[in-house]
């Protein structure tokens, strides 16, 4: 290009169609949908025009890997989903998966290293209280959100987690009510694993029977992965409690149920009645469906429920994990993290953490296995209190593998809001 140096009107010419070329190539070498990217993502997080990552953080070896395994199963399933459907603000969902390995400060770190070095945009995770309360502090110095599945003792809130599980007023206190009126329980023999969740629901459920005027003629704590119940299941042979009201986790179910069976306590019979607030659909298999027929459970999904949601998230399920698979309460609240987590981001149209808070109270989602969900200001969720008792069908030929169904029948509890404190 030759400039006219004498003529200031052709020089003016000339420098616009120059800032204009420069400008057209910027536009040119710059990412498609940068812009974009931008004004949904404002704090770096890995968010792209085309994908965003998310991580998934439970324990897949360890004692509680008989535990965390379906959780991980649902959440890829959602997230299957969810992509198959369009992903979220027009990206697909990839996702980074971490081992907690069952122990706590692992947790912390993988969670550090899932919110500081990958980016994430939210993580699904934990199981115990234990792997919460370890993570919590990570979550919240670097501003990360967890969506966390399991049931657990309540008296806790935080801006940074959603809690997709029951907390105590719903299934502890619940539960004890039911006992207390369908089955004229007065005593209760309390027994768990030896951390947070069972030590703390355990207070709480001792409180809530001594103010009905009734007993607690034993309590007892166990390590996780303990192996040998003989001695407290002679205690609760002489106590001769109406319920023992078992907070067993993980792999020590296996043990506790069979020597249970083995010392003659048959809770078909009711005399003690088994009421569990720890056993999940899922981990019967591991424990075998022959060794817990009788007991109860209060939770508020079980894989027998009959509606629409629930009959397609199963047949989706079976058809991506495998036919003779068992889905449990825990496995459930899991599958609603990601979907939550999509109706958040849409509903803020950002990834931001703090546009997520903002707008996570007041999301619904009617597609639910489990029916009618809700996010209340505290986090939790609205959510019934079901309890029902195993039936064993024996052993399936084809599988090899012991079945246990379960129907609701005794209680069905209405929609309610969780109650923190």
């Amino acid at each position: 290009m030759t400039l006219d140096r004498g003529s200031p009107r052709n020089l003016g010419a000339a420098l616009r169609r120059t800032a204009t070329a420069a400008l057209l190539a910027a536009v040119a070498l710059a990412p498609l949908g940068a812009h974009a990217a931008d004004k949904v993502n404002t704090t770096g997080l890995a968010v792209t025009d085309k994908t965003v990552k998310v991580g998934i953080l439970h324990s897949v070896t360890g004692t509680m890997a008989i535990s965390e395994t379906g959780s991980v199963q649902a959440e890829k399933l959602a997230i299957k989903q969810i992509n198959d459907a369009g992903g979220v603000l027009g990206r697909k969902i990839e996702f980074i998966q971490e081992d907690g390995a069952s122990d706590w400060p692992t947790f912390a770190e993988k969670a550090k290293k899932l919110l500081v070095n990958d980016k994430v945009a939210a993580v699904f995770g934990c199981w115990t209280s234990a792997s919460r309360k370890a993570v919590l502090p990570v979550f919240e110095q670097y501003n990360g959100m967890l969506y966390y599945p399991t049931f657990y003792e309540g008296l806790e809130q935080s801006p940074n987690v959603i809690y997709t599980g029951q907390e105590a007023t719903q299934q502890i206190i619940a539960g004890i009510d039911w006992v207390v009126k369908e089955k004229k329980a007065k005593t209760f023999y309390l027994l768990g694993s030896d951390y947070i969740w069972p030590r703390t629901s355990n207070k709480i459920a001792r409180k809530h029977i001594e103010k009905l005027g009734l007993t607690v003629v034993g309590e007892e704590y166990y390590p996780l992965g303990h192996t040998q119940f003989n001695s407290v299941i002679n205690k609760i042979k002489l106590k001769k409690p109406d319920v023992i009201y078992a907070i067993v986790v993980g792999g020590s179910n296996v043990a506790f149920y069979k020597q249970l069976k083995a010392a003659g306590i048959d809770m078909t019979k009711e005399k003690p009645l088994l009421l569990t607030i720890s056993v999940t659909e899922d981990e019967i298999q591991g424990i075998g469906g022959e060794n817990i027929v009788g007991a109860y459970a209060v939770m508020k999904y079980f894989q027998s429920l009959n509606n629409p949601n629930n009959v397609a998230f199963v047949k989706a399920f079976k058809a991506m994990w495998g036919k003779d698979i068992v889905i449990g309460d825990v496995t459930q609240a899991a599958y609603l993290g990601p979907w939550l987590w999509k109706a958040a981001v849409e509903k803020a149209g950002s990834f931001d953490i703090d546009a997520i808070k903002k707008a996570s109270p007041g999301i619904e989602l009617k597609t639910a296995p489990e029916g009618y969900v809700k996010i209340h200001p505290n986090h939790h969720l609205w959510s019934k209190t079901r309890v029902t008792a195993a039936s064993y069908e024996g052993l399936d030929p084809l599988s090899s593998q012991t079945k246990c169904n379960t129907s609701i029948r005794c209680c069905d509890g209405k929609n309610v809001p969780p109650a923190i404190g």
